[in-house]
């Protein structure tokens, strides 16, 4: 059971209009035990599912327009979340769970490097800015809604692929690099937690190869049983944050619960 000392939770999701998020706010809504869920959404284009949802769900699921490329927007969404919360109680909910889902691996605009020819520091920044430094201003925002008596969790999405230890074929520059920049974020940022917000949780965690938007141009080759649906991945990765504990805050998880090298 997630947080179990928690009897009723308050969940966000960043990036919960397709692929892993979109199924994760699917099954968060599907735990009764989820009294509010937060789902951003960075364009009303992409959104239709997740309004769907929202209708589905009025009095649970709540809808933040958020784009984690803009700090700014960052800080207003969670804003929202606070006011939703607290809802002109003085003993307003607390926030318990926070994922992120947002990443870029490829775009009309970039593909992944496969050499150094291909290097162009535009898109080499705009792989960061969305892997890297926008959780981090994530987890700077989030402090205060989780400094609070009550366990919490903030993960989000990683990539083994961004491990340095497990880099034997090279390729794939820009997205390599800014998720081991955002595993050096989010473990610098757990330290920092442990000493203002210790029951908060930080975590990061590979989904393995999911039959996405963002793997589908590279899914040939992947055998069959090693490229998961995105419900499966969402069950495989919600089990890991069943057993993680605050001992293991700032850890790299695969989707079997294994420890990644950096």
């Amino acid at each position: 059971m997630l947080l179990p000392s928690v009897p009723t939770i308050n969940a966000l999701v960043v990036g919960a209009t397709q692929g892993i998020g979109l199924a994760f706010t699917q099954q968060l809504l599907a735990d009764d035990r989820i009294r509010h869920l937060f789902g951003t959404y960075r364009s009303e284009q992409t959104a239709e599912e997740l309004r769907k949802l929202a209708s589905q769900y009025p009095s649970r699921l709540h809808l933040i327009r958020m784009d984690i490329a803009h700090e700014e927007q960052i800080e207003k969404g969670l804003v929202a979340v606070k006011e939703i919360l607290q809802g002109g109680s003085a003993n307003a909910p607390n926030l318990h769970l926070a994922i992120n889902c947002v990443g870029l691996l490829h775009s009309e605009q970039q593909q992944p490097e496969k050499a150094l020819r291909q290097l162009n520091s535009e898109n080499l920044l705009t792989y960061f800015q969305i892997n890297s430094v926008g959780p981090a201003l994530l987890a700077k925002h989030l402090l205060g809604l989780f400094r609070h008596a009550e366990p919490s969790i903030f993960a989000t999405i990683s990539a083994k692929i961004g491990s340095i230890g497990d880099n034997r074929i090279g390729g794939w520059y820009g997205y390599r690099a800014s998720k081991a920049a955002l595993n050096m974020f989010l473990k610098t940022a757990a330290i920092e937690y442990s000493r203002r917000s210790p029951k908060t949780i930080i975590v990061m965690l590979h989904p393995g190869t999911t039959d996405t938007r963002l793997s589908k141009p590279f899914q040939r080759g992947v055998s069959p049983e090693k490229l998961f649906s995105t419900e499966r991945t969402v069950t495989q990765l919600l089990s890991v944050l069943e057993k993680v504990t605050i001992k293991e805050s700032g850890e790299f998880f695969s989707w079997d619960g294994s420890r990644l090298p950096w």
